[in-house]
């Protein structure tokens, strides 16, 4: 049996959320800022790591911003199960309760995220300020035959992974730069090589996974986004052969009084949070953040 990679020292801090349970949170900018924090939600088998190119980027812009692992995954411990979108939503307001972070909040979600993103927007309506969908599913993609159809296959095969990492298969392809196709470097490129081979990371990474259509259907009834929020989705690859899909995952800005849209050709669902595309994530931010701003609505009390 192969050996699983070496942990790597964690960036960021990891902060007790009660209960004896700890979270990882990277925190990225100025200390103290008038602009809202921008929260990043990684997608299915993604963690903090995963937004560190976008985190620079948005510290660049004077932006602060805080990204983190999930129950389980990367340097945070286990939660109970099951891992539906409440429990990761009733872990973010417990992680927020920590930290001391009240809000206003710029939501920016990719892929799965989308779902817990709505459900954490349904529940906390006054402390978030804006939305950024990246390449980001809706619970709503639910009711393409399609798109259930995938849920199901990607959950067996996230079944498979877990296996995978448990029997120490995935050691040599993370060594082997497979794991990352973000294109990430330094620690957060180690962090992810590591966790692309870790076996707790996978088991609840693929728990989540499980627990998609039981999310969606969480994310659904706490109600669409307000229309007032503005809302930005960028979108990996071109619109052409894919209109269906697209329209599924645009919903959330057409339905915003301020909504954007932004397809980035050449990008794919991975890669569109790397250093080649990051910009155009940080562009979506920053328009939400405008807007939320000269509306006023960042400034609800928290």
């Amino acid at each position: 049996m192969a050996e699983h990679s070496e942990q790597p020292p964690p960036r960021g801090a990891v902060v007790e959320i009660g209960g004896g349970r700890r979270m990882r949170a990277v925190r990225a900018g100025p200390t103290a800022s008038l602009h809202p924090l921008v929260l990043l939600e990684a997608g299915a088998f993604g963690f903090s790591a995963d937004w560190a190119v976008v985190q620079e980027r948005l510290a660049g812009k004077g932006l602060r911003s805080l990204a983190y692992d999930r129950a389980g995954l990367g340097f945070s411990d286990p939660g109970p199960s099951p891992r539906d979108a409440l429990a990761i939503a009733g872990d973010l307001e417990a992680l927020f309760a920590a930290i001391g972070e009240a809000g206003p909040l710029i939501l920016c979600g990719h892929s799965m995220a989308g779902l817990h993103l709505r459900l954490y927007a349904g529940r906390n309506p006054a402390r978030v300020a804006g939305v950024v969908l990246v390449d980001a599913t809706t619970p709503e993609a639910m009711d393409s035959k399609l798109v259930s159809g995938f849920v199901d296959r990607f959950a067996g095969v996230s079944r498979m992974a877990a296996w995978g990492a448990r029997s120490g298969l995935f050691a040599p392809l993370a060594k082997a730069g497979v794991a990352d196709g973000i294109g990430l470097t330094g620690s957060a490129r180690e962090e992810k090589r590591w966790a692309f081979a870790d076996p707790v990371h996978n088991h609840w990474a693929a728990e989540e996974a499980a627990q998609w259509p039981r999310a969606a259907a969480q994310a659904r009834a706490a109600g669409r986004f307000d229309p007032a929020l503005p809302v930005a989705v960028i979108l990996a690859g071109s619109p052409e052969g894919t209109e269906r899909w697209k329209s599924l995952q645009t919903a959330p800005a057409n339905a915003s009084r301020h909504g954007s849209i932004d397809h980035v050709r050449g990008a794919s669902h991975a890669n569109i949070l790397g250093a080649r595309f990051a910009d155009r994530v940080v562009r979506g931010i920053e328009n939400v953040r405008a807007v939320a701003e000269s509306t006023d609505h960042s400034s609800a009390p928290g």
